[in-house]
């Protein structure tokens, strides 16, 4: 670690004050999986409602994903408040994540909503502003409160292309967060505004991006990273990779003083064992940071089985159904760390 700005941190604790740590899942898929005929059950089998099955597992927080103008409402507005009425039933805590698109949003992709494909820069601006007031609106008078909110999904290679588009538009960029942020902060000054980047394992990634952000005066609040493993080469070698995302958060920590949290995390479903303790490491490690910088760990779509294009791989469901031992992890008791 260069200088001693880690070691200081751990010593003098975190600007954001500790709270729960975050043992989370996105089950943005539950609602269509559930239109579609899927059940879920127990790992005895017994059917029971999935966030009864997740908090039996020490869940404890849903992150929960938003479009613009998304095909068939699945992730829009109706949804997202559906979804969210579950959660706080559940008595969990909540993430937003939006992708300011229509569709799907991650380094490969960043497409505008349709609906605002004309627009010009200042206008986009304005529109992601107030698609953000909207929704957060909308949560608030439905009596909801998000915990955290990501301003926008994996942000890589920025956003809304092309005129949010990393590096080449880098004021840009950082000013779509920025309207984001006061999107969020308007309506619910108390979230935690996230930026979103994948790869955690990539510290030169998160030093170029994050670091470009900040450069350019971008607000937020918290770093997130997504981790998945398998999808590395080699996959055996698994441990590798959370020693490096390890390394990149102690990073993050040590040059930006801002707080981590694994936003996304995965493995493929058949790989039950080494997903317990892929899962069970990173928590661990996370929550090894100085006291206040290590939010959580969120997996993504466990629930998802034989779903998705190609059928959804990365889950943490056995086909039948029933979720797998890797959800075990989460009923670590970090505090004992």
């Amino acid at each position: 670690m260069e200088g001693s700005g880690y070691e200081s941190l751990v010593t003098t604790g975190a600007a954001i004050p500790a709270g729960k740590f975050a043992k989370g899942a996105d089950v943005s898929w539950l609602t269509e999986m559930e239109a579609a005929g899927r059940k879920f059950y127990t790992a005895q089998g017994v059917e029971a409602d999935l966030f009864e099955i997740l908090k039996g597992y020490g869940i404890n927080a849903i992150r929960l994903r938003v479009w613009v103008n998304p095909a068939g409402g699945w992730n829009g507005l109706a949804d997202v408040l559906a979804k969210a009425q579950r959660v706080k039933q559940a008595g969990m805590d909540l993430m937003l994540d939006f992708h300011y698109s229509d569709n799907w949003a991650d380094p490969g992709k960043q497409y505008k909503p349709a609906a605002w494909s004309n627009h010009s820069v200042a206008q986009l601006y304005k529109d992601v502003y107030q698609h953000t007031f909207e929704i957060c609106a909308a949560l608030k008078e439905a009596g909801f409160y998000p915990k955290w909110v990501q301003v926008g999904n994996e942000t890589d290679n920025g956003l809304l292309w092309e005129e949010g588009r990393f590096p080449e538009h880098m004021d840009q960029y950082a000013q779509f967060i920025n309207h984001g942020y006061q999107g969020v902060k308007d309506v619910f000054p108390d979230s935690l505004v996230i930026v979103h980047v994948s790869n955690g394992y990539n510290n030169t990634l998160f030093r170029w991006n994050i670091g470009g952000l900040i450069k350019h005066g971008t607000q937020f609040d918290v770093i997130g990273m997504s981790l998945y493993p398998s999808t590395y080469k080699p996959a055996a070698h698994w441990s590798v990779y959370c020693e490096q995302c390890l390394n990149n958060m102690k990073d993050m920590v040590s040059r930006f003083h801002k707080p981590v949290m694994l936003c996304e995390v995965g493995m493929e479903y058949t790989m039950a064992d080494a997903c317990k303790a892929f899962l069970m490491d990173m928590i661990k490690k996370v929550n090894s940071l100085p006291k206040g910088y290590g939010l959580g760990v969120f997996y993504w779509e466990p629930e998802g089985y034989n779903w998705g294009e190609d059928d959804y791989k990365m889950g943490a469901w056995e086909t039948d159904g029933r979720p797998t031992k890797a959800m075990e992890a989460f009923l670590y008791d970090q505090s004992q760390d």
